[in-house]
């Protein structure tokens, strides 16, 4: 069954993009899911594999072109000029105080927010042994520490110590993934099979990113929000 479809949010775990295919009957065949659903408190784990390619082509219309938002960074946390890339420097940074800024968990949210339609962006994480992706409601708490569950508003799949990679629930989900991902895809939906949600949810969901810590130099490279072509 193709419930990935109709699932309000979905996180996609992606392979490098090789040859193109336009028959998006492959969309069965090579590409690797995870499934988060943004108004209940279970995740939908799938392992079917897809073609990146033609996921990329399905979402053509749903692209988002996704920039960070520098006012939300933890201090530790290290900007491209473009908005486009972010590291995890060894150096808390003297940036001013504002309320949408996170004090102690090392993450930062795009500047485009929004409570209807859908979108889809990529991360490339190549090379890193650590990462957090996935979206966030606007009301989440930007000071202190806190868990990383859909209750406190996030719905982020993670890795942790190059190979172990968890849905973010309580308790968290393990996920097991035949590849290591080089390219992360996230699509969100707000309208296909859920009309219950609106009843339930009408905050603004932001992108959600933390390139994690240094580790001592093993995860030193930045998350690259990709173009998708």
């Amino acid at each position: 069954q193709q419930q990935w479809f109709v699932y309000s949010a979905q996180v996609y775990l992606c392979g490098k993009i090789t040859a193109p295919h336009t028959d998006l009957a492959c969309i069965l065949h090579r590409f690797q899911s995870v499934s988060l659903v943004l108004c209940g408190r279970r995740y939908f784990l799938m392992r079917e594999l897809f073609y990146l390619s033609c996921v990329s082509l399905f979402f053509s219309d749903s692209v988002l072109d996704v920039t960070l938002d520098p006012d939300t960074a933890n201090p530790y946390l290290i900007l491209s000029d473009d908005g486009k890339q972010v590291s995890y420097g060894d150096i808390k940074q003297d940036v001013p105080e504002n309320p949408k800024r996170f004090d102690n968990v090392v993450c930062v949210l795009a500047k485009q927010g929004f409570s209807s339609g859908r979108f889809y962006y990529e991360v490339q994480v190549k090379g890193k042994t650590g990462w957090d992706l996935g979206v966030a409601r606007e009301s989440i708490t930007r000071k202190g520490t806190f868990t990383y569950t859909p209750e406190n508003g996030f719905w982020a799949v993670i890795l942790r110590n190059e190979n172990q990679y968890r849905a973010c629930d309580n308790p968290p989900v393990s996920l097991s993934l035949r590849e290591k991902p080089e390219i992360v895809g996230v699509f969100v939906d707000y309208e296909e099979g859920l009309v219950s949600f609106y009843n339930t949810f009408t905050e603004k969901l932001y992108p959600y990113f933390s390139p994690y810590l240094n580790k001592g130099g093993k995860n030193s490279k930045p998350l690259i929000i990709s173009s998708v072509s």
